[in-house]
């Protein structure tokens, strides 16, 4: 009986061993789910483990872990930070991981002498095929510790063995520094001093790597006689030495090692240095850079937001960008009515472009058609309506998104201050989407820029990613406007952490965590040795960045006067951009044209719109928008002229049984084929007047009959 006992039954056996293989995922799942390709550092496997190590011209860490050990586990997200903070670090050392649970790795781990997990091991640059690196053996494995081992290894090769890229990390003294103050030179020269067992002078050293156009050099507060000639009272501290010769110490608002790199990046003329090592990607560079000549440079205040930035990003999205799109129908019409309804109700002043929005906004409600061709609409923004106050500039005049050269910033530089603004602006209006398809969102900025992106941004791999973070659990979370704003802004600090570098980042304003320490010291802060924002302090500085105080009218274009010369000019920019459509299509996402057409200064028209009762955020009390100057009489006669001209052949549909008419030409709005609105009033006039006289003539006869009939007949004598 009790042998009995001992025996598991069979059914059990089987339950109890697939319960194991649902708790023990796969090795290659586990792997998977650590360190992925968008991850900033290197998956090592067994065909590149020894040809990146070897004979590398920089050192390398690497971090040999197992997948399914826990502690690996709660590491990796330690692992992915450190390489993020070091990541400008590349070219000196760079930050490795290699799985010792995958099957193919098991011979390699064994010959690397890996016996626990994880084991940190650092190659020094140039090593041989025998080499099998140097175990850190350190206890404290947190960010700060291990960056300062990266910057020990790298201060341990000998003056052959350093790598080609790393800068001079040693310790410079009065000798060396003085005889530099009020020389001349093609560079700054900044002078860190800090104490001597201070690493953040080496680290900005390292983060200044990627960077031309500056020089760091660091010195120790035991070298009197340079801080006394500097006169150097806090530490650490940076000395710049300007090319012309003037030197001074700098002033931070935090003496930590993100406000120094920050600084130093800033500077006029320090800029990225472009690798041109990618012989695939290289052409592509070259064929944007040499798209058009360099457009007249604006010069601007990284404080302030431009509407002339708005504005030219409203001329590319309706003239170039949706104008590739010969119809809307289905998802991408009504993605196109909540994009304009969102503009209508949020877009900041009062000017003709908010009346051109409310306009479009009230003609596409009304309007009876399940498919428009995008011509109409292109007709309403180019105003060939000729209604009074409507007005979007031609053209692409950037200012706070101007770039360095050509095909860089731009387009989406703006549109994304675009929605950053909405966003802002519903939070500071919360009604102001009552009795709107919207209203009902509790995100509407953000899932109306995802469809818009989805559906007609030119970068498609743009839009898939956007889509993804989109998707995410952490919009679904979202329930408050300060909620979507702080959304937005940590999605655009993702982008521009995994474009910087890339051939798309400007070498003049590289991508970088935003905003910066110049913009808002108190948004920074350093927690357990790694930078952090202060959530707190980043929702008010984007609540007072995007609103309408902070708004800059200066550059923008204003409405012509003459009609017929905006639309002539309207028609020529967007057939030239369009014409430039097929060449960047595919870097829309990263890249613009780019072009500037004119430099003249003004504002958009005051006082075009209306005087309507208003709260402070410029919206009606009731939360809605009105357009001014249009009653519903004028919006019914407006939609009937626009519904009169589509074209059949482009597949116009009309909802309850209605029927278009065909168009006409372009320069007068036509009701038939060849005849203008004079022809057809003219007709009518024509047709009224003779069904009338045919009225006249029926009565005429009639009454005529009857005395016919009832005069009595004459006799015949």
């Amino acid at each position: 009986m009790a042998a009995a006992e001992r025996v598991m039954p069979r059914w059990l056996l089987w339950l109890h061993s697939a319960v194991l293989l649902t708790l023990v995922p796969p090795v290659e799942c586990a792997a998977t789910r650590l360190y992925t390709e968008q991850d900033p550092l290197v998956i090592l496997t067994k065909d590149s483990l020894r040809a990146t190590l070897t004979d590398s011209s920089s050192a390398w860490l690497v971090q040999f872990y197992s997948s399914w050990c826990g502690h690996c586990i709660q590491y990796s997200g330690t692992w992915k930070a450190l390489a993020r903070d070091v990541k400008d670090w590349q070219g000196a050392i760079g930050v490795a991981v290699f799985d010792c649970a995958l099957e193919d790795n098991f011979d390699l781990c064994r010959d690397y002498g890996i016996k626990f997990y994880p084991t940190f091991k650092y190659f020094k640059a140039h090593s041989g095929a025998a080499e099998r690196g140097t175990i850190y053996r350190g206890g404290d494995r947190e960010i700060p510790s291990v960056r300062q081992l990266m910057v020990n290894i790298l201060q341990n090769h000998t003056r052959e063995e350093r790598p080609e890229q790393c800068p001079e990390l040693r310790t410079y003294n009065s000798v060396e520094l003085l005889p530099l103050l009020g020389l001349r030179s093609d560079h700054y020269t900044a002078l860190i001093i800090e104490e001597p067992q201070s690493y953040t002078g080496r680290e900005v050293i390292l983060d200044l790597l990627q960077y031309s156009g500056v020089v760091v050099r660091r010195a120790v507060s035991s070298d009197r006689p340079l801080v006394d000639v500097l006169g150097i009272k806090e530490l650490p501290t940076v000395h710049l030495l300007q090319p012309n010769s003037s030197h001074h110490t700098v002033h931070t608002e935090k003496r930590l090692r993100f406000f120094f790199t920050s600084l130093l990046r800033s500077l006029p003329g320090v800029q990225r240095k472009i690798h041109t090592n990618s012989s695939v990607l290289n052409p592509h560079k070259g064929a944007l850079s040499d798209q058009s000549t360099q457009p007249p440079w604006r010069d601007f205040d990284r404080s302030l937001v431009y509407a002339a930035d708005l504005e030219s990003a409203l001329h590319y999205l309706f003239r170039v960008e949706l104008a590739s799109h010969r119809s809307l129908e289905g998802e991408e019409l009504r993605t196109f009515k909540d994009l304009v309804t969102l503009l209508a109700k949020l877009y900041p002043g009062g000017g003709a472009v908010v009346k051109l929005m409310e306009t479009l906004s009230d003609w596409l409600l009304s309007l009876p058609l399940q498919k428009i061709p995008y011509q109409a609409v292109l007709d309403l923004v180019d105003n060939k309506m000729k209604i009074s106050g409507v007005f979007l500039g031609s053209q692409m005049r950037w200012v706070g998104c101007q770039g360095s050269a050509p095909g860089l910033r731009g387009y989406p530089c703006a549109l994304w201050t675009l929605f950053h603004l909405l966003s802002v602006r519903r939070q500071a209006a919360p009604f102001a989407l009552q009795h709107t398809a919207l209203e009902a969102e509790a995100a509407p900025v953000i899932n109306v820029m995802r469809r818009y992106i989805r559906t007609f941004f030119g970068c498609e791999e743009c839009g898939k990613n956007f889509e993804e973070a989109a998707l995410s659990d952490s919009v679904a979370e979202i329930k408050s406007p300060e909620e979507e704003v702080m959304w937005l802004w940590d999605q655009h600090n993702q982008v521009n952490d995994r474009l910087a570098g890339s051939l798309s980042d400007d070498p003049r304003f590289p991508k970088g965590a935003w905003p910066p320490p110049s913009l808002c010291a108190s948004c920074h802060d350093e927690e357990r040795g790694l930078h952090a924002f202060n959530r707190q302090q980043v929702l008010q500085f984007l609540l007072h960045h995007y609103s309408d105080a902070n708004l800059s009218h200066k550059y923008t274009v204003e409405a012509d006067v003459n009609l017929e010369q905006v639309n002539v000019g309207q028609e020529q920019v967007a057939s030239k951009e369009l014409g430039h459509k097929e060449v960047g299509s595919e870097k829309v996402g990263e890249n613009d044209v780019n072009k500037n057409l004119s430099e003249d200064n003004g504002q958009v028209f005051p006082g075009l719109i209306k005087d309507h009762s208003k709260n402070e955020n410029g919206l009606n009390m009731d939360g809605s928008k009105n357009v001014n100057g249009l009653n519903k009489a004028d919006i019914k006669n407006l939609v009937d002229k626009l519904v009169g001209h589509l074209k059949p052949e482009e597949g116009a549909v009309v909802e309850e049984g209605e029927k278009t008419g065909s168009s006409g030409d372009h320069a007068n709005r036509t009701l038939a084929l060849g005849f203008t609105s004079v022809d057809m009033s003219l007709c009518l006039l024509l047709y009224v007047g003779s069904c009338v006289f045919l009225m006249l003539l029926f009565f005429f006869f009639r009454v005529r009959s009857r005395r016919w009939r009832l005069r009595p007949p004459k006799l015949a004598v």
